[in-house]
């Protein structure tokens, strides 16, 4: 069997060709990243007008918050809980809309169109959806004899922002899961069936396995997620509260950066941010990857 090698011209065009990526990458990825690491360095007033090299302090100043351990703990409950959440509902979804055969499309796109909405409108929703006066969320509850307040209580709170987060991805895990699905041969499923399995058996013993690839892919993918792309939701509907109990470490960046001014804290808590999420990536492909059936 001959394989086709790829030739050009002359040895400038794969430069050229990388070039557009590269480029983007220095600008948007490393410029910021380096910027921020040297400026966790530093200790700056509030209008920038003094900087200060202090070296490693800022960041032994933040293991000694406890406010910020406080945001280490708020940031592992919520990306635990808003992973497992969304990606047990897709995978619910994506289980259900695979045995369709005539409605599936219409189904794929009803669920698929929550993943257009930006966080901050998601997290507006579901703040009037849980609102203790006017929510009818809190209004059903109420009548179970739960009194219902994100406000006050800092459980209630910690939910709110794992079902709005969870809500905003689970149309993204849908797609894969379903894509994953119907990639796997119904021979399988069929021999299974013949020789006397159930659904559920079918499921854990054929299905879920052949799935690994997808559910390793999406597991990191949604543990990032969770890390960044969630401020706006946690703006919208908490801002952090109550007493810190949902101030995650990307929100924490924010408001200690924006709204205090602790320029130096901040840029130390955003290179935290970084390497727990790069640790976390590598621990995933290094360790959790071998379980996984390809």
């Amino acid at each position: 069997m001959q394989t086709k090698r790829m030739t050009f011209p002359g040895h400038w065009m794969p430069y050229a060709l990388l070039a557009p990526q590269v480029i983007i990458t220095l600008i948007f990825f490393i410029w910021p990243a380096g910027q921020a690491l040297y400026q966790s360095l530093l200790r700056e007033d509030a209008f920038g007008l003094r900087s200060t090299f202090v070296g490693l302090e800022n960041f032994v100043r933040l293991f000694r918050d406890g406010s910020y351990l406080n945001s280490l703990s708020v940031t592992a409950i919520f990306a635990i809980g808003t992973t497992l959440v969304s990606m047990s509902v897709a995978l619910l979804f994506a289980s259900t809309v695979n045995r369709m055969i005539r409605s599936r499309s219409t189904y794929t796109t009803l669920l698929v169109w929550p993943y257009a909405i930006a966080p901050a409108i998601a997290g507006v929703l579901w703040w009037f959806i849980f609102n203790p006066s006017i929510g009818i969320i809190p209004y059903m509850l109420d009548a179970v004899g739960y009194q219902w307040n994100h406000r006050t209580s800092s459980n209630d709170a910690m939910l709110l922002v794992i079902f709005a987060a969870s809500w905003k991805q689970i149309s993204y895990n849908f797609l894969f899961f379903l894509a994953g699905l119907q990639s796997i041969p119904q021979s399988l499923i069929e021999a299974a069936s013949i020789d006397g399995a159930g659904p559920l058996k079918r499921f854990w013993t054929i299905v879920f396995p052949l799935l690994t690839p997808t559910t390793f892919f999406l597991m990191v993918v949604n543990v990032v997620y969770a890390m960044f792309d969630t401020f706006g939701i946690i703006h919208a509907t908490t801002a952090g509260g109550p007493s810190q109990a949902t101030n995650t470490l990307v929100y924490k960046v924010y408001a200690d950066g924006f709204v205090g001014l602790n320029l130096g804290s901040s840029a130390a808590q955003s290179v935290i941010l970084m390497a727990i999420v790069v640790g976390l990536t590598v621990i995933q492909f290094r360790y959790i990857e071998r379980r996984v059936n390809y």
